[in-house]
């Protein structure tokens, strides 16, 4: 799969994702809890600063950083429960776009990267075709199916 590939992918994922989020919000309301402790708000920070973390990744590589990129569990915890707190502060108009940015980041970067640096290896993190599918395109698969729609819904 190349960049342009992983690109439509997760365009596609988005698009599943956010048309089930809206969904919910109709039924439920705009400050619905939607899975554990968050609500709709945090939910989309959350993945909206993981394709940011994708995005960086590529940068990482470019700059040949690669060996260096990684991010421990305890870090993943600890930068969820940041932007979830931040979310919680901010109206949903704002974080919708700051998503949506992110996204934007991330799709612009994968429309030109060099397809022979999808390979290479991320710190522990595996390769940066698979860091750049689970931060994306995979992330908002899972959290549609969370939500009750996507590929993975019955």
């Amino acid at each position: 799969m190349d960049g342009r590939q992983l690109a439509d992918e997760l365009t596609e994922a988005r698009a599943t994702f956010m048309a089930t989020l809206d969904r919910v919000i109709a039924e439920r309301g705009p400050d619905a809890r939607v899975t554990g402790e968050w609500g709709v708000r945090e939910l989309v920070a959350h993945l909206g600063y993981w394709a940011g973390h994708a995005a960086e990744a590529i940068h990482a590589v470019e700059q040949g950083r690669a060996d260096e990129f990684e991010v421990g569990d305890r870090e993943v915890e600890a930068r969820n429960e940041t932007v979830a707190r931040v979310a919680r502060e901010t109206n949903l108009a704002t974080v919708r776009r700051r998503e949506a940015a992110s996204v934007e980041a991330l799709l612009e970067r994968l429309r030109g990267i060099d397809p022979s640096l999808l390979g290479t290896q991320l710190a522990s993190w595996g390769s940066l075709h698979d860091g750049i599918r689970e931060d994306g395109a995979v992330h908002y698969g899972d959290h549609a199916a969370d939500l009750g729609g996507g590929a993975d819904a019955a």
